[in-house]
């Protein structure tokens, strides 16, 4: 008899190309052998190549959603990708640590689209600073990670102040390091450097591997080795096509 999967959850946009949101989240926990839940955070209309509106979801029926799945399951892990503020966060935070204080949050900071359409300002620093300590790991690019932090590249800010969680800062927007990956855990930062696969621009690649590392997380791995074998993955997605959809393979 096959061994009961682990369950993850995934709170986050609706993307009706699935390259992006629940629906790409929901692909990569399944190639993972981790059984997946969705609560959707907000309802787009886009392409991979535009994003033309959105519709946010009331977050007194994400937090209902959210109660009755845990009151349900155990699970996990969970990821979340876009919300409208920092309250919204928080309230979504503050449910999952009440009801399931040992589960594990990777929350992907998605700020701006592609596009450049602005989900989320972030205003209140020692709010910020409390909200991300309810989190395992924060996933930011170069250009996010100065919004969040400001000076943390530029001033080397995490030299001088105790981060309030663990950081996978993405490489792909850093022209210096292209595709260099660097964590920063407690006591240790790591680089985890780029194969030699030809990888390729995706719609939602930030999806893909947050959601990857929750579902290794899942799968009991330390968070070392869950953005190891994220890195994995999402550099054989990036390589899959030459277009901004890919396909997922673990294997």
């Amino acid at each position: 008899m096959p061994q009961n999967r682990p369950f993850a959850l995934t709170i986050a946009g609706f993307d009706p190309t699935g390259g992006a949101g629940v629906l790409a989240d929901i692909k990569t926990f399944e190639q993972h052998q981790v059984t997946g839940f969705a609560i959707t955070t907000a309802n787009t209309i886009q392409t991979e190549n535009e994003f033309f509106d959105i519709e946010w979801t009331n977050v007194n029926f994400v937090i209902r959603s959210i109660e009755t799945l845990f009151q349900n399951y155990k699970i996990s892990t969970v990821k979340i990708g876009i919300v409208p503020s920092l309250h919204y966060l928080n309230r979504i935070l503050s449910t999952i640590k009440l009801l399931s204080p040992t589960t594990k949050i990777v929350w992907d900071p998605v700020l701006k689209s592609t596009t450049e359409f602005e989900f989320i300002k972030i205003e209140d620093r020692l709010d910020l600073n409390n909200i991300l300590s309810k989190i395992e790991l924060i996933t930011p690019n170069y250009n996010e990670i100065e919004i969040l932090f400001p000076g943390f590249v530029s001033e080397k800010l995490w030299l001088q102040n105790e981060m309030p969680t663990n950081i996978l800062l993405k490489g792909g927007h850093n022209s210096a390091e292209i595709g260099t990956d660097r964590l920063f855990l407690k006591n240790e930062i790591i680089d985890l450097l780029p194969s030699e696969k030809k990888c390729v621009e995706k719609h939602g690649s930030g999806c893909v591997l947050s959601s990857a590392i929750a579902a290794n997380l899942a799968l009991n791995q330390t968070p070392k080795e869950a953005c190891k074998n994220a890195k994995t993955y999402i550099e054989k997605y990036l390589s899959s096509t030459s277009t901004l959809i890919g396909y997922h393979y673990v294997q």
